[in-house]
């Protein structure tokens, strides 16, 4: 890819900010903005694949809410949270519901609450601390607005490419970007799929969560997933119409997930031999 000195905002981070806030707005000049918007997150997609979003409709009281539940739910003891974890063949999902950890052979040492949409009654809660389900599954709400508000910009992303000449970058060059946390802000990653439909010119870059020594790190993960029947191949835009070949072969997205998950249920010994989009390409 293109080697680009990274945009930083005025709180010093490296990533690009990207403000939606012309997308809530009714007035005169919003139009424009939301244009401006868009042309920064396709640079943004083209050359890193992540950005910083503010002004993005998640109340940062929630935000802080449910950190501060998550932080105390994560604190009780192992056999509390052993409490929701799910039974072997309880569940009809490869990655269940509930309280889980990585096997204690995976390079990744960490734990999690996975909770899946509230409405197919799949998900577990614990009793403690008070409050945690309301502020999950009004955070679950909350985010499935922004992901679907960031998928439509995207849409129009991959209609802003049409035409464009690209130039090749370079594969030695890598782009490395630190996320430090920032309040009230959430980063956007594009991932493999979007990378895919636009023949690798939107970057699904790897990505590794680094924790400070001698410190817990929390976050709120929230994935935007098609169906699994759903078939995925380079877009004819990117790839036949303009003179391209494809960079990956077609493959159906359920098939993806399963050698995805692969990587959590059985993880290998060392982190670069794990399944990824790679694993379609040309």
């Amino acid at each position: 890819m293109e080697h680009k000195a990274p945009t930083r905002s005025r709180s010093g981070s490296a990533l690009p900010v990207v403000d939606l806030a012309p997308f809530f707005s009714t007035a005169g000049d919003a139009a424009a903005a939301r244009a401006r918007a868009t042309e920064a997150v396709r640079e943004a997609c083209m050359d890193t694949g992540f950005f910083r979003v503010v002004n993005h409709g998640v109340p940062r009281e929630l935000m802080a809410r449910m950190l501060e539940l998550s932080a105390a739910f994560f604190a009780l003891p192992d056999e509390e949270k052993a409490k929701l974890r799910p039974a072997e063949g309880s569940s009809s999902t490869p990655l269940p519901a509930g309280y889980l950890r990585p096997p204690a052979d995976s390079p990744d040492k960490n734990e999690y609450l996975l909770v899946f949409n509230p409405e197919l009654v799949l998900n577990v809660y614990p009793a403690e601390p008070a409050g945690l389900r309301d502020a999950i599954e009004e955070c679950y709400a909350k985010l499935t607005n922004l992901g679907l508000l960031i998928q439509e910009i995207l849409n129009e992303c991959m209609g802003l490419l049409l035409g464009r000449r690209w130039r090749p970058g370079d594969p030695r060059q890598r782009w490395l970007c630190p996320a430090e946390p920032v309040e009230g802000t959430i980063i956007a990653n594009i991932g493999d799929i979007v990378q895919v439909l636009s023949n690798k010119k939107f970057k699904s870059p790897t990505h590794r969560v680094v924790r400070k020594l001698g410190a817990h790190r929390h976050s709120l993960a929230f994935f935007v997933n098609l169906h699994e029947d759903k078939w995925v191949e380079p877009l004819p835009q990117f790839a036949a119409n303009v003179g391209e070949a494809p960079r990956y072969i077609g493959f159906k997205y359920g098939d993806y997930m399963q050698l995805r998950l692969k990587n959590t249920t059985h993880p290998p010994s060392r982190p670069e031999d794990a399944v990824g989009i790679t694993h379609y390409a040309i």
